[in-house]
């Protein structure tokens, strides 16, 4: 299902342009056709996680794999961008049901930590591949078909995977699932809190820092995590059990994970503007400028397994956190003076994050209860996808506030390009800060399993 989370999104964003004329939608609309999906995935999934460890994570899979093919085939039908949006908020909640289940899954059916580390491998992979292959597939297919054919794709996808499931793996076991009563009002909380925190971002990119809408948004979103907070730690069956994520294989796994999405979607979004708006580049080049960061997100696979032979599972996980602040530090000290350098910080990152996504998630996995699986694999993705919206955010603030005028014009003054790479460097050391902290978080928290301070996971199946 990571191959359907990746794909979806990488071949939807070739067709945005054809879609764009196709139905008349304006920039502002278009941006929600592909932001409505991840705000909504990244909104539900702790607590449809909380529900998949209650009910079952297979069952749970299922009932979003159906939805999904049903939103997919729909696209078939779609006359206007509203409809479209639509159909792409049904295709989030599809993916909030059934990817954190995928390693929920992968973690259940191996006992043994070199196994999980090779399924998860093996997940993370497939995703890349469909990463890699999106853009150059969506513009083959829109040379003779129609755009409603790329998200067509996904209800084969759908009915496969399906299949797979039903027939390949086992329905959860009654003492691998917990009957806790949901909590509603959490749940209610937490989502808020997740979908304000991913709208924000967008917002500050867009709107800039002279709008009130994104100081808004992210003023909301505090409060709705400080009331979040407060619920957990008062509710006598609660969403999120604050005690788990307090636990230092937890804390730090989902630490590593938030830095190396922070770094990766920052780095990639200030590389693309540098590269085409700076540098002048095509578009066609400056996609051929990221491959580096493709072939070692696609082939790093194999170095995980070796890796964490050698070190184990927790070293592995600073050291690649470590590599990916490296990375940033050196597209911010030295990006500006050549391809050579970014090259190289796209190619450390690449390498950091392809470990870390692995490591980082098994970690996670390892330091919870069996029945709190797939809210841990949850976790897991909304650590991610939220520092995701803020690494972009960061980037598209600082660039606002140190560029005059606009930005996308064809032609820079002088003093404009000097503002530029200024501004670039400027992102570049804020993103490795930030990056670094939560990579300092984690190893800290790390060091406390090390010192054997944290309790078995494994005799505590229901929380307490």
């Amino acid at each position: 299902m990571f191959l359907f989370e990746v794909l979806d999104n990488s071949i939807l964003n070739v067709a945005l342009p054809t879609i764009g004329l196709e139905l008349s939608a304006s920039t502002t609309v278009l941006q929600w056709v592909t932001g409505v999906y991840a705000v909504v995935f990244g909104g539900l999934m702790l607590a449809l996680g909380a529900l998949a460890d209650r009910v079952g994570r297979r069952k749970v899979m299922l009932v979003g794999l159906v939805l999904l093919g049903a939103a997919s085939l729909a696209t078939a039908f779609v006359t206007t961008a509203e409809q479209l949006i639509a159909i792409r908020a049904a295709m989030g909640v599809a993916a909030a049901m059934t990817t954190p289940g995928s390693l929920a899954l992968a973690f259940r059916l191996f006992d043994e930590d070199g196994l999980r580390v090779r399924a998860t491998t093996l997940i993370s992979t497939v995703g890349l591949v469909g990463l890699a292959i999106g853009p150059t597939a969506g513009g083959f297919v829109l040379a003779f078909a129609p755009w409603q054919v790329l998200l067509l794709v996904n209800v084969p996808i759908a009915a496969l995977a399906f299949i797979g499931i039903r027939r390949g793996i086992p329905a959860d076991r009654v003492d691998e699932l917990h009957r806790d009563p949901i909590d509603g009002a959490g749940a209610l909380l937490g989502t808020a809190t997740i979908m304000l925190a991913l709208v924000a971002p967008t917002l500050f990119v867009d709107a800039g820092t002279a709008s009130p809408l994104p100081l808004l948004t992210t003023a909301a979103a505090i409060v709705m995590a400080v009331l979040f907070v407060v619920r957990e730690r008062s509710a006598r069956y609660p969403l999120l059990d604050l005690k788990l994520v307090a636990r230092p294989l937890v804390s730090s796994g989902l630490a590593f994970k938030a830095g190396a999405g922070l770094a990766t979607a920052g780095l990639g979004y200030l590389v693309t503007l540098q590269l085409q708006l700076d540098w002048g580049w095509t578009p066609a080049q400056a996609a051929m400028g990221m491959f580096p960061q493709v072939v070692v997100l696609i082939a790093g696979g194999a170095l995980i397994g070796p890796l964490v032979t050698r070190v184990g599972l927790d070293k592995a996980a600073w050291l690649s956190a470590g590599a990916v602040v490296c990375g940033l530090a050196v597209y911010g000290l030295l990006g500006r003076f050549g391809y050579v350098w970014v090259a190289l910080a796209l190619v450390l990152v690449a390498a950091g994050m392809r470990v870390v996504g692995v490591v980082a998630g098994t970690n996670v996995m390892r330091g919870l209860p069996t029945n709190r699986t797939t809210i841990g694999a949850a976790l897991v993705d909304t650590a991610s996808e939220v520092t995701t919206g803020i690494g972009i955010a960061a980037s598209g603030t600082i660039l606002a506030a140190l560029f005059t005028g606009d930005i996308a014009t064809s032609s820079w003054s002088t003093h404009q390009t000097t503002e530029f790479r200024e501004a670039v460097t400027w992102a570049g050391l804020a993103l490795t800060v930030l990056a670094a902290a939560l990579v300092g978080l984690g190893i800290i928290r790390a060091g406390r399993v090390a010192d054997g301070t944290t309790p078995s996971p494994a005799a505590d199946t229901d929380g307490e």
